[in-house]
């Protein structure tokens, strides 16, 4: 039997459980043939089928400003300098350029950003069983972020949870069903299909603005592993959330990120995880349309497991 979460929440996951569908999803995406896993699905067809979403020629932000000061959810913020121009005023006359540095923890807990299929290590090895020796201390050898280097381009859907509840957001260890992402798509009138560029929205951002940060890391909402049945039988070719994409606590005994493994490894999805979508709710619900054109373009980063993003959603 499956173990039950208290009222209101998914099911709790077996290691058993866990592992078959993990084989279901891996097994029904064996076979995709240019290395590139989901992204096969964005083709010349798909992109220009995208571009007919263009109605108004809006464009919207998904994207966090990126975080400089260090918080509950983010100890090791981003770091930002101007190295020039000099500050000793000798810039006062003739020509002087102001120019920036920046570091930052790609893969953590506040900015947003992109997930690479050699992001994630499962059973000693990355999604198609490519070596996980191929992530090496200098970089990835293999299915780093280059594979995105083309841009991410696509239609977009937003699915918004909250909305469906009557909620403003998800309380953290709050769980997005399978069955939530049918019963949205029949609220907001719009269907993920083949291709798409699927977004999840659980409200992370908007409780993090009004009610401040919290340790994210621990306790937060997300998709339930269920979930990513959906993204199979659609076959998307990227997801996306404004958390982490999975809950925490973790709904599967035994494995603390179960939604990564089964996306990434399992399904050669990339994830985008800890984006917003405060400023496309209320567009979308001004022309009443859920779809989008929607552009992603990951920096271009030799051997990267990631990189900051900012996505655009084209209306």
């Amino acid at each position: 039997m499956t173990a039950q979460t208290p009222a209101g929440r998914a099911p709790r996951q077996s290691p058993e459980e866990f592992r078959a569908l993990y084989r279901s999803l891996r097994d029904s995406a064996a076979g995709r043939g240019d290395g590139r896993g989901a992204l096969e699905t964005l083709t010349p067809r798909t992109v220009l089928a995208a571009a007919a979403e263009v109605r108004i020629g809006r464009t919207v932000t998904m994207a966090a400003p990126i975080e400089t000061r260090p918080g509950p959810d983010n100890p090791q913020p981003a770091a930002h300098r101007l190295t020039g121009p000099p500050e000793d005023g000798a810039h006062a006359h003739g020509l002087h350029f102001a120019t920036d540095h920046f570091g930052m923890n790609v893969h953590g807990d506040a900015d947003s950003h992109l997930d690479a299929l050699c992001h994630v290590v499962y059973d000693g090895t990355l999604h198609g069983g490519v070596p996980a020796a191929t992530v090496t201390p200098t970089g990835a050898t293999a299915l780093g972020v280059e594979l995105a280097r083309d841009g991410i381009v696509g239609r977009g859907v937003l699915l918004d949870i909250p909305r469906l509840r009557g909620v403003p957001w998800l309380e953290p260890g709050d769980h997005v069903t399978a069955e939530d992402l049918r019963a949205a798509e029949r609220a907001q009138r719009v269907r993920v299909g083949e291709g798409d560029l699927l977004f999840v929205r659980v409200g992370h951002r908007r409780r993090r603005t009004e009610s401040g940060p919290w340790d994210a890391a621990r306790t937060r909402a997300g998709l339930h592993p269920d979930a990513v049945r959906f993204a199979a039988e659609r076959r998307i070719a990227a997801l996306g959330g404004d958390g982490n994409n999975d809950t925490a606590p973790s709904p599967t005994e035994g494995v603390a990120f179960p939604v990564h493994v089964l996306a990434v490894h399992a399904l050669g999805l990339h994830l985008l995880d800890y984006l917003q979508f405060e400023d496309l709710v209320p567009v979308c619900e001004q022309h009443g349309r859920w779809s989008f054109l929607c552009v992603v373009a990951p920096l271009r980063l030799p051997r990267a497991t990631g990189s900051p993003v900012n996505p655009i959603a084209i209306l």
